[in-house]
């Protein structure tokens, strides 16, 4: 199997699996629950996955990539409630709305370097929660939005849970399908460049700003993507799903799944997301349990779910190459990434 495409199969197989389980389990419990518990965690996994791009890919620390989801989900349900317009529209247009707004925040900010860019990310993306918290004639304030009209696509009613459940998770893999093929692509490796040395990819005639830029601007359209999709499943949004938290939970699954894995990123969505409703039976103490989940896991394997495996597999192969007299090949890869 080719190295390019087990990653892509590995992510759908993940998919399909979530696919199948939620349906055979809906006898034993709430119907329109479990598909929202599904909806989200597909959306995390779309909101992870677009920041294994600009993190994970091209090194740059993002704390305000909540900012741009919050973006995506209030330029959806503006338009559906305001303009009258359908699912179609809104989503494409709810992407194109948060990559001009990453951009915006890019300009000022890719010029600083390492903690510095880190900080003036947060300060932006709390600058935006207070504008979508504050700008009451617009946003509605606290209040929030309440996006009535339903889900519908082509003239077709797609509101009814299992429908908007499949609807998400077509999006969700075909964005996941074009992610993988930006990273591994000859644009991805200039992006890995610039998480390497950006000094030596810029003395190579990289145009640094201009990726860092551009990673941001299709960062930004896929969490837009995600923010819609939570607008029309939900029916609802509100400030407070878009706050500094919500920054710092997508940050967590990008490194407990492994930091510059896509594989890795929607493995780190779907535990975080799946792993507290599992534990909801045991009430506040689910918090306890997931926190300590989060500091062990990040305290015994630092190179994420995904690294981790990976490390164990290459020295698998390694030792069975030994083993069996062959040697082992200069700069092999395990080709989870």
């Amino acid at each position: 199997m080719s190295d390019r495409l087990r990653p892509l199969l590995v992510v759908a197989a993940v998919l399909v699996l979530v696919l199948g389980v939620v349906p055979a389990v809906l006898g034993a419990f709430d119907r329109s629950y479990l598909y929202q518990v599904a909806n989200l965690a597909l959306i995390f996994v779309l909101l992870a996955a677009s920041m294994h791009l600009v993190t994970g890919v091209a090194g740059l620390l993002q704390l305000g990539h909540a900012a741009f989801y919050g973006v995506g989900a209030y330029t959806a349900a503006l338009l559906t409630t305001e303009a009258g317009l359908s699912f179609g529209w809104t989503l494409p247009l709810a992407g194109l709305g948060a990559a001009f707004v990453a951009v915006l925040v890019a300009l000022p900010t890719m010029r600083l370097v390492s903690i510095y860019f880190a900080v003036a990310t947060l300060g932006i993306g709390q600058m935006l929660h207070l504008v979508m918290l504050n700008w009451v004639p617009v946003t509605k304030g606290p209040n929030g939005i309440l996006v009535t009209s339903g889900l519908t696509l082509f003239g077709y009613d797609l509101s009814r849970p299992a429908s908007a459940y499949f609807v998400v998770a077509v999006v969700t893999l075909v964005s996941l399908w074009v992610i993988h093929r930006l990273s591994h692509s000859y644009y991805g490796n200039a992006l890995r460049s610039l998480r390497e040395d950006d000094q030596c990819a810029d003395a190579m005639g990289l145009d640094t700003v201009r990726l860092k830029i551009e990673s941001f601007a299709v960062s930004g359209f896929f969490a837009g993507i995600a923010g819609a999709l939570w607008a029309h499943t939900a029916g609802y949004i509100s400030p407070a799903d878009f706050s500094f938290p919500q920054s710092i939970l997508i940050l967590a699954m990008v490194v407990v799944g492994g930091l510059g894995s896509l594989p890795g990123a929607v493995i780190g969505a779907l535990v975080l997301i799946l792993l507290p409703e599992v534990l909801r039976p045991v009430g506040d103490f689910r918090n306890i349990i997931v926190g300590g989940v989060l500091f062990f896991s990040i305290l015994l394997m630092p190179k994420g779910i995904i690294g981790e495996v990976s490390a164990l597999d290459l020295v698998r192969r390694q030792l069975g190459g030994a083993w069996r007299g062959e040697g082992t090949k200069a700069g092999s890869e395990v080709g989870w990434r």
